[in-house]
């Protein structure tokens, strides 16, 4: 690359660092979910620079149909879900958990082609992450600016009004089913709290897993070739080498189990016999016997009814649906309820598959 295109993509860049305490957090969490009854660690940790890169395997696994599915509505949709998304507005890009922003691109591409320039501000907790992704989309894309926050969701929520430029619209992305990380409960405050940092008329597309036949939903997050179990395990790898503990990671093994009255997948890590486990960092020693789990993730699947029902709970209202061609995942166009603009958009529900 030459001199005068880096210096070009520098000056379209900003990354803005909200991790301070991120170390801290990370030793408080592990130390209170591995004291409590039932175990438990959460999810946001497994993306350590290795888990990042298990997780981008996992994408590309046949029984891992959701990356497929939402890449195949952004294929054959782009151009649609953009038009509703404007409104004939000019757009401000947002992404929650944005990776290395491979899906992203369609919605990118129609973006400019519809307008001549794009504000994108991704969100991530890994900082190499948003460094590899903004670099890449600005050398493809000389119209794009990237403000980047490396950030959890809330340290990030409150910034977005500054990003958002005269009078555009913001679109805030929250793919790949992420939703389905929260509880019910927590997916609703969330969303509320997505919802109190737009303006009425502002668009969120949602992705959402849906519920399906249980043998599906298990082999998606159990794969034969073993990826997601190391992508779980990796988990207690990154705690040993961060919190100088000393988990023989060989005396666990993955758990996939599908809960159809819940509505969710659920993993765990088992421990394959009685053992303990000493932290130095926490200056903690942690007993299981054998067959105690320590649960990691829920994914929670959804009907297209529920997810009418979230939108409302949460100040927004679901405006189009498209569906891959399989009809097993969901891109959900939420608008944000109020008066502005309101006149000019499309509220009436529409649902499209293959």
């Amino acid at each position: 690359m030459s001199h005068s295109r880096s210096q070009g993509q520098a000056e379209r860049l900003r990354i803005y660092r909200l991790t301070a305490g991120v170390a801290d957090d990370f030793a408080a969490d592990v130390r209170r979910g591995l004291t409590a009854r039932p175990k438990s660690l959460p999810p946001k940790y497994f993306y350590d620079e290795l888990g990042s890169q298990l997780f981008d395997a996992i994408c590309l696994l046949p029984e891992y149909y959701l990356t497929r599915a939402e890449t195949e509505i952004f294929e054959r949709h782009a151009p649609e879900i953009v038009a509703r998304a404007r409104d004939d507005s000019p757009v401000t890009l947002f992404e929650l958990g944005s990776g290395s922003a491979s899906k992203t691109r369609r919605i990118i591409e129609a973006l400019l082609a519809a307008q001549p320039r794009l504000t994108y501000v991704p969100v991530d907790i890994s900082t190499a992450a948003l460094e590899a992704s903004a670099h890449a989309l600005l050398a493809d894309y000389p119209s794009l600016g990237v403000r980047a926050y490396a950030a959890d969701y809330d340290s990030a929520l409150p910034r977005f009004r500054e990003s958002l430029e005269g009078g555009a619209r913001a679109l805030v992305l929250f793919l790949g089913s992420n939703v389905g990380n929260f509880d019910r409960a927590e997916a609703h405050n969330f969303l509320g709290r997505v919802r109190a940092v737009l303006r009425a008329g502002d668009r969120l597309l949602l992705g959402a897993d849906l519920k399906k036949e249980p043998a599906t939903l298990e082999a998606a997050y159990d794969d034969m070739l073993g990826v997601t179990a190391a992508f779980n395990l990796n988990l207690l790898a990154r705690i040993n080498h961060e919190l100088r503990a000393d988990f023989r990671v060989r005396d666990f093994r993955h758990v996939a189990l599908y809960d159809e009255r819940e509505g969710r997948v659920e993993m765990h890590l088992e421990s394959l016999c009685e053992q303990s486990v000493r932290l130095g960092a926490l200056d903690l020693e942690v007993g299981f016997r054998r067959g105690e789990r320590i649960h990691t993730e829920n994914s929670y699947k959804y009907s297209l009814a529920e997810l009418s029902e979230l939108a409302s709970a949460t100040g927004f209202e679901r405006a189009h649906t498209w569906l891959d061609s399989a009809g097993r995942f969901s891109s959900n166009l939420f608008v944000a309820s109020g008066d502005r603009d309101s006149g000019n958009a499309d509220f009436g529900l529409r649902i499209e598959g293959g």
